[in-house]
């Protein structure tokens, strides 16, 4: 069962475009999405679909289909000045906050742990390609 069947088509679609406002927001320290940042979080964004939490496996799936346009799409739509891009990031972010309470509980509670993930992995995404390159074997500590 898709959990997000309360909410409209048109909440759907805009809930399928949180994981690329949290990597932007993730990814705005340098004031834009690089090309390491932008590969990590697609990536990231697959992976999801095999490592979430069951209750969100079916959002993830669907997310995971759109999420390279997604975040193409509002990358270029996005103001290009770091402060601007910011706001406009943290305001679409209330947003889509007033949808997922719409959610029961324990639904949102896990959504907002999945988007804590994807900020966490796209913040992480040049020193992993660092330490990945440095270091190819896992080391306690610094590579996990």
């Amino acid at each position: 069962m898709y959990p997000f069947d309360k909410l409209s088509e048109k909440e759907n679609e805009e809930l399928l475009k949180f994981p690329a406002y949290i990597s932007l927001l993730a990814a705005n320290f340098e004031g834009h999405l690089d090309d390491v940042e932008k590969r990590s979080a697609i990536k990231f964004a697959h992976i999801k679909t095999f490592s979430c939490d069951p209750l969100l496996s079916e959002f993830y799936k669907a997310a995971d289909k759109v999420f390279e346009k997604n975040i193409k799409a509002i990358d270029r739509e996005l103001p290009k000045e770091k402060d601007s891009r910011e706001v406009a990031i943290k305001q679409k972010l209330q947003t889509l906050a007033k949808i997922v309470s719409k959610l029961d509980k324990e639904y949102a509670a896990t959504i907002y742990r999945g988007m804590e993930s994807f900020k966490e992995h796209v913040s992480r995404a040049h020193n992993n390609v660092f330490v990945d390159f440095i270091f190819p074997i896992s080391i306690p500590g610094l590579s996990d």
